[in-house]
C-alpha cells in the first residue's frame, strides 16, 4: 500500500482496545479508538479506511451502528465485526447490516492483521475511484460525502454538501432556487425558496474564503464562480 491505513477500533473493553491499538500500530496502521458506538458516531467516520467494531457493547450494539452508517450516513467504509458469538445467524446478521468480515473472539493479532489487509485489498480492487470535485484548496469527495479545505475537514450538513456539489458541478452557471429545491429536497418535503437562502448563507460561512465564490443574483439564483 502507498498510504497508511487509518483504522478505528470500537470496543467497550479497555484492555482489548489497548491491545489492538498497540499491536496494530506496530504493524504500520494508524489507530484511533472509541469506547462505544455512541462515541464513534460523533467522529468523522468518513476519514477512516476501516472500522473494527465490537458487536456486543453496553449501549448501542455494533450491528445498530453499522446499520446507521450504511442507511443514514450512507458511508461505505469497510467494517469488520469483533464478537464472541459465532453462530451462522450471527454471521448472517453481520453481513446483512453491511459488515465486510467477522472475527470471533478469542482471536490472535496475526489473524486480525491478515483479515484487515484482505478487506483493504479487496476494497481497492472492487471499489470505483472516488469522484473528486476540486477548486483551489476546496475539495469534495462525492463517494465519501466529505468536504475539505487545504486537507482540513469541513463539517457540512447533507443538504449543504449536496448544494455545494450541484453548484461546483455547474461552475459558472446560475442555478435557480426552484431547481435547487427540486434537485436537493424530495417531493414529499414542504420547503420554500427561503430554505435555499438559509442553507446557502450557512454554507458560505463554513467554507471561509471560498464562500465569496457563491454568487446570488435576483431572478437567476446562485452560481459558483
Amino acid at each position: 500500500m502507498d498510504y497508511t491505513p487509518k483504522i478505528l477500533v470500537v470496543d467497550d473493553e479497555k484492555d482489548l482496545r489497548e491491545i489492538l491499538q498497540f499491536n496494530l500500530s506496530s504493524e504500520g496502521f494508524e489507530i484511533d479508538v472509541a469506547c462505544s458506538a455512541e462515541e464513534a458516531l460523533g467522529l468523522p467516520l468518513e476519514n477512516y479506511h476501516l472500522i473494527l467494531l465490537d458487536v456486543m457493547m453496553g449501549g448501542m450494539s455494533g450491528y445498530k451502528m453499522a446499520d446507521i452508517l450504511r442507511k443514514e450516513k450512507e458511508l461505505d467504509v469497510p467494517i469488520i465485526f469483533l464478537t464472541a458469538k459465532g453462530s451462522e445467524n450471527d454471521l448472517l446478521t453481520g453481513f446483512n447490516v453491511g459488515g465486510d468480515d467477522y472475527i470471533v473472539k478469542p482471536f490472535s493479532i496475526k489473524e486480525v492483521v491478515v483479515r484487515i489487509k484482505a478487506v483493504l485489498k479487496r476494497g481497492t480492487t472492487t471499489k470505483k475511484p472516488s469522484t473528486i470535485l476540486e477548486i483551489g484548496g476546496l475539495q469534495l469527495d462525492i463517494n465519501r460525502k466529505s468536504a475539505t479545505i487545504d486537507d482540513e475537514l469541513v463539517k457540512l450538513t447533507r443538504k449543504e454538501f449536496e448544494i455545494l456539489v450541484l453548484l461546483m458541478k455547474n461552475r459558472g452557471k446560475y442555478i435557480s432556487r426552484d431547481e435547487i429545491l427540486t434537485r436537493i429536497w424530495s417531493d414529499d418535503v414542504i420547503v420554500t425558496e427561503r430554505n435555499v437562502d438559509v442553507n446557502i448563507a450557512r454554507l458560505r460561512k463554513k467554507i471561509g474564503e471560498y464562500g465569496a465564490a457563491i454568487k446570488g443574483r435576483s431572478g437567476y439564483g446562485y452560481c459558483f464562480e
